[in-house]
């Protein structure tokens, strides 16, 4: 067996969801560790393959995963497969973009066509490639945003286009630091849950953009080729939460409502078990223990977090009104657990 290559000179060193990263390149507007360190979690060798490929190799992958979405041609948009008996795995997207994980989860490899800018690249790698990688590591991550408010770590979960980001910048908008955005990494401790800060930025679409900052170009886009655009925390006075937060609550994202909303409804254990389970990443991929050990850790989070329903209005200028909502929400929940004098 071919061993993995690596790449020396991994000089930019960078740290979020608790792990700290060194990097052969830099990655555009994410700011370096301020305090440098010999330790690493995770080495990232951009622009180089682990091993040199050959025909015989892809022949003996076995295909894991491959999403229902695809494009024009009937390509699916990603997939997944195991490598050299499970020593790797490769992700590869449908524009030729491609990543592998090594067995420990402490190296990742990118490789991506000459025509596709770097921030392609980026994109990829800041949101579902590290979501699979802090699943295979074995930490609970969800399809979420998360605030700051009152100390605690307050996040939206929900599919995509369910308004996680534009809500959680909605609140930001109220003062609130944002602690991640798209990925939610979670890890328990002394059987409290706690939220890990992510990288300083928030990805929204125009029409978001427009209803919160007056007009789709007030923010860059991701890179040339995509609509969605780029919010850097620290921006248009939007702060960044640097700190882990013990989690205070979780809220669902329900479908938008042309009465009373927006409000709030609490939810039975089990629908906030299945709810979650649903919006972890990576659960399509993840090996039958890992999903069992996952539904074990959901099933505590259930019980001492609240998890609640939370309904935004369906005309969108009233989404100023939801943060309000929350705080309200969330001032209730902490009296409750407040100790009597």
């Amino acid at each position: 067996m071919v061993g993995p290559r690596k790449l020396k000179g991994l000089s930019y060193q960078y740290k979020f969801f608790g792990l700290v990263f060194r990097s052969n390149r830099p990655l555009p507007g994410i700011p370096l560790d301020e305090n440098p360190v010999e330790k690493r979690d995770l080495a990232l060798h951009l622009g180089v393959a682990p091993y040199a490929e050959s025909r015989n190799e892809r022949a003996s992958e076995e295909l894991t995963y491959a999403s229902s979405e695809t494009n024009d041609k009937g390509d699916a948009v990603l997939q997944v497969w195991r490598v050299k008996q499970g020593a790797f795995v490769r992700m590869q997207y449908e524009d030729g973009t491609q990543f592998w994980l090594d067995q420990s989860c402490e190296n990742i490899w990118a490789t991506w066509p000459d025509r596709l800018p770097f921030e392609n690249m980026t994109s990829y790698l800041l949101g579902p490639v590290l979501g699979l990688l802090l699943r295979l590591r074995g930490v609970i991550s969800l399809h979420a945003s998360a605030v700051s408010i009152e100390g605690r770590a307050i996040a939206f979960v929900g599919p995509p286009g369910a308004g996680k980001s534009t809500t959680a910048a909605a609140c930001s908008k109220k003062g609130h630091a944002v602690l991640a955005d798209d990925i939610v990494a979670m890890e328990e401790r002394d059987e409290s849950f706690y939220a890990l800060a992510s990288h300083p930025e928030l990805r929204l679409w125009p029409e978001s953009v427009k209803l919160l900052y007056g007009h789709a170009e007030a923010l860059q886009r991701l890179n040339p080729e995509w609509d969605k655009r780029r919010l850097w925390l620290g921006d248009l006075g939007v702060r960044f939460e640097h700190r882990t937060l013990p989690l205070g609550a979780i809220y669902i994202l329900g479908d938008c409502r042309p009465a009373h909303a927006p409000y709030v409804e609490p939810l039975e254990s089990r629908e906030a078990l299945l709810s979650l389970v649903a919006e972890t990443y990576a659960n399509k991929i993840l090996d039958r223990d890992l999903r069992a050990r996952e539904f074990e850790t959901l099933g505590r989070l259930v019980v001492s977090v609240p998890i609640r329903r939370l309904f935004a209005h369906s005309d969108p200028p009233r989404i100023q009104n939801l943060c309000t909502v929350i705080e309200t929400d969330l001032a209730a929940l902490l009296s409750l657990k407040a100790p009597s004098s």
